[in-house]
């Protein structure tokens, strides 16, 4: 039975040297090769490889947002230059770790890698969101929404609100839903920048405008976009000690 691959990598000859190794196994089909990480998601969420070869540093999506993206829908090996991505790698519960420049036989031991395993933990993009938090804030939040994929700089994000299983997201005028938890995307933000204000808002601290006290234990944050956030007491004193 013939393992289905899929082969990730902004560089052409690197493609092409993958594959003139790979065809060397009978037991590898290589169903689809791209080269960002855009078309990874989409090729790996319609093709539903057994494996796939995720370079790392590429342009729009990296390897690391493409697992979150694609999930725990495939085994992944990734092929990088740079060893300083390695423990990352593992993180996020890849197969293997290929530093390039290669062998054949390096290849032939991720292979066997892969073959001695079974489908991947299920919560693979959630432990790849961890790996990404463990080395500095979000610079950036991926957003499904169907087949498109959009890609929000934290830096533009004014507010965040809970709602249920969803976070709705506003950022530079418009409104994002991403599926996920409030607890889960607060880790990931810069406390320096961002503060939970109430159970279910999260904001910038450059979007508050003021806040306002309606009665006597209660506040509210007005923002600079007009928008007005609940504040628990708590939030209050966050907000306070942020702001001198």
């Amino acid at each position: 039975m013939k393992r289905r691959v899929i082969i990730v990598d902004d560089e052409f000859l690197a493609r092409v040297l993958l594959r003139e190794y790979l065809a060397s196994f009978a037991d590898i089909e290589i169903v689809a090769e791209c080269a960002n990480g855009f078309e990874a998601v989409k090729a790996i969420g319609e093709l539903q490889p057994d494996l796939v070869f995720l370079d790392i540093q590429m342009p729009k999506l990296d390897g690391f947002e493409v697992v979150e993206l694609a999930g725990a829908r495939t085994q992944y090996v990734f092929v990088t230059a740079y060893d300083q991505f390695a423990l990352k790698a593992f993180e996020v519960r890849a197969i293997d770790y290929l530093l390039k420049p290669f062998s054949r036989e390096r290849l032939a031991q991720a292979l066997d890698s892969a073959r001695a395993r079974t489908t991947p933990p299920e919560q693979v993009e959630a432990v790849a969101l961890e790996a990404a938090r463990r080395h500095g804030p979000l610079e950036r939040i991926l957003i499904r929404d169907g087949a498109r994929v959009h890609v929000v700089a934290t830096s533009s994000i004014d507010w965040i609100e809970a709602q249920d299983d969803y976070v709705a997201i506003s950022a530079g005028g418009r409104s994002y839903l991403k599926n996920g938890r409030m607890a889960e995307l607060e880790q990931g933000l810069d406390p320096a920048l961002f503060v939970r204000v109430h159970r279910s808002y999260i904001v910038k601290l450059g979007a508050i405008d003021r806040i306002e006290a309606p009665t006597k234990d209660s506040w509210c944050a007005v923002l600079k976009d007009g928008k007005r956030v609940p504040v628990s007491r708590g939030g209050y004193q966050k907000v306070r000690e942020l702001l001198g």
